[in-house]
């Protein structure tokens, strides 16, 4: 009977094993380690992820049943319960925060080249947060509300590909638009946003970094309209204008583009702010209409990762987990990019 390599060992053979090693030695992961490396804990961590474990007793159960084949996954010793649970909680998540990232670079490479949807030549990029609900009694480091606890996860997705290339970890009580100070702006790139995010002196500082953004506007908004440009209702298109802000205007000094959608889907008018006064309006609505792809995101990895529950309840844990499960979505989209080269290739040979 044929016997070739696991699924599991397969997929993981697709990870840049010396840029993984790069990540453990910057942060001293197998500083006295003896057995149990930060290889292993990554791959056990890797296994729940990919086939949905439940729990650390879970995970010891599953593959203590297949120990003879653990060499064969890569796993170089056996697997206890207290063992990961100590790794966890003990050893640096900013390693598999760093590895994470290598992987990030690597599907961007790969996803550069592909179509949204959209005919845009910049990069555009979506920005978002998710909250998720935890118990105050287990994580007390996390408190939400009064009888509650809960982490923010924020979310920078490039949407060519769907890759996260930013993402922070923070208190759910964090507002979504604080994390515009620690965002590092891409020149040229576009950032398209909910009205969570609607802060003038923030979006200045963005167009000052050359880049460009489109939000929705709110219904208390004060400006002064200057122009308004001709546009086709059939569309959906109700108004294209070039405002200036009266409240606000110490904070954006320059010129807005004000463009109203109806959406008969929903029948609803929406109206969305930018710096961008070269795309068609219509462009501008489709843009935003494509922010809806980070919100498929928060709910792809809620559903097919673990980053609801958590196998441990320490803040290192918790970060570990959710880094690693960024790691695992991020090494699907690799292999299905590259096999779906591979094909391309045997097709045209």
């Amino acid at each position: 009977m044929y016997s070739g390599k696991m699924v599991f060992a397969q997929v993981m053979e697709f990870l840049p094993m010396y840029e993984f090693q790069k990540c453990v030695q910057r942060y001293r992961g197998d500083y006295k380690v003896k057995n149990f490396s930060c290889l292993d804990q990554f791959l056990c961590m890797s296994f729940a992820q990919l086939t949905y474990r439940s729990s650390l007793r879970d995970i010891e159960i599953c593959l203590r049943s297949r120990k003879n084949k653990l060499y064969h996954m890569g796993i170089r010793t056996q697997v206890s319960r207290n063992t990961l649970s100590n790794a966890n909680n003990k050893r640096d998540w900013r390693i598999y925060a760093d590895f994470a990232q290598v992987l990030i670079h690597s599907a961007r490479d790969l996803y550069l080249n592909d179509d949204f949807g959209v005919d845009l030549a910049n990069t555009a990029y979506a920005l978002d947060a998710s909250t998720i609900d935890l118990c105050l009694s287990v994580f007390p480091w996390a408190r939400f509300r009064k009888n509650k606890a809960g982490i923010k996860l924020h979310t920078l997705l490039d949407l060519r590909g769907n890759i996260p290339t930013f993402i922070e970890i923070t208190e759910a009580l964090l507002h979504d638009v604080n994390i515009l100070d620690i965002l590092v702006a891409e020149p040229g790139a576009c950032y398209i946003m909910d009205r969570g995010y609607l802060d003038f002196a923030r979006l200045y500082y963005l167009m000052l970094c050359g880049c460009f953004f489109i939000i929705r506007a709110k219904s208390n908004l004060q400006f002064r309209r200057l122009y308004s440009h001709k546009v086709y209702t059939s569309t959906g298109l109700r108004f294209d204008q070039t405002i200036v802000l009266t409240n606000s205007f110490k904070d954006y000094p320059e010129k807005l583009r004000r463009i109203g959608f109806f959406d008969a889907k929903h029948s609803k008018l929406l109206i969305f702010l930018t710096n961008d006064f070269s795309l068609p309006a219509l462009i501008i609505a489709q843009l935003y209409k494509c922010r809806w792809q980070v919100e498929l995101f928060f709910k792809w990895i809620k559903q097919h990762l673990r980053i609801k529950s958590f196998f441990g309840t320490s803040e290192n844990a918790v970060k570990t987990q959710i880094w690693i499960a960024v790691a695992v979505y991020v090494l699907v989209a690799i292999i299905k990019k590259r096999l779906n080269i591979q094909h391309s290739l045997y097709a045209i040979l």
